[in-house]
């Protein structure tokens, strides 16, 4: 069978997963514009805020956008604050230097390229990382969870993904993620096959019962001999 599509997991997949503490995140984001005595209960009302919507999308595979975090915690961000934000994370949210040429390889082989990410930032921001490291170009579509009603593992935000790429036949779509749940076993569910991204936090998410992935990988630059298995034009 030929592969009609790969569709990438963001975070921890195509930019190398970093652990991180959301206070601190938060306390960052919010010194320079915030008095120093309301720092620190600002930035723990957003961190329980992020927290729980975090909670509410693993839970109960419900999306959530960054307005709904400010709202939540009771914040009204200024367009500085977003700026600084935009800039905190930055450092976190390269694209693997594999990637670019992965992607090229997989559409001169006649396979669509998407990306399906639970976030709650908005398009906006995605593409504006994907374009400084040279990568929009290279997508077919793209689906973030806020901006539709579902997290994955949710089948419809799977299927969600597929319609962004035009592909119509789960078998022969390739979901790549690091998430055994979220992404792995949502895609198994959904009909996909999945390629699962091994890192060292990756335990943190396993649970039993959960569907194994077609392939493990411990880099995505290895993903390549996989989908040439697969894919049968």
């Amino acid at each position: 069978m030929a592969l009609q599509a790969v569709i990438f997991d963001w975070g921890g997949t195509l930019t190398p997963w970093h652990d991180v503490e959301l206070p601190e995140m938060w306390r960052t984001i919010c010194s320079p514009h915030l008095p120093a005595d309301s720092v620190e209960t600002v930035a723990a009302a957003l961190a329980e805020a992020e927290l729980e919507l975090w909670r509410r999308g693993a839970e109960e595979h419900r999306s959530a956008t960054l307005a709904e975090l400010f709202a939540l915690a009771g914040v009204e961000p200024t367009d500085a604050l977003l700026d600084t934000h935009y800039e905190t994370w930055t450092p976190h949210t390269w694209i693997d230097p594999a990637v670019p040429g992965l992607l090229g390889a997989l559409r001169e082989r006649g396979i669509k390229v998407g990306v399906l990410s639970n976030t709650m930032w908005s398009r906006e921001l995605h593409e504006r990382i994907f374009a400084r490291d040279e990568v929009l170009g290279l997508l077919d579509g793209a689906v973030y969870s806020s901006e539709i009603p579902w997290t994955k593992p949710h089948a419809e935000a799977f299927r969600a993904a597929m319609d962004a790429v035009g592909a119509t036949d789960p078998a022969a779509c390739v979901f790549v993620g690091d998430r055994p749940y979220d992404d792995i076993h949502g895609a198994k569910a959904a009909g996909l096959r999945a390629v699962q991204i091994w890192h060292q936090t990756t335990h943190a998410f396993t649970r039993p019962g959960l569907t194994p992935p077609d392939a493990l990988i411990h880099d995505i630059g290895d993903l390549l001999p996989h989908v040439e298995t697969w894919h049968v034009p």
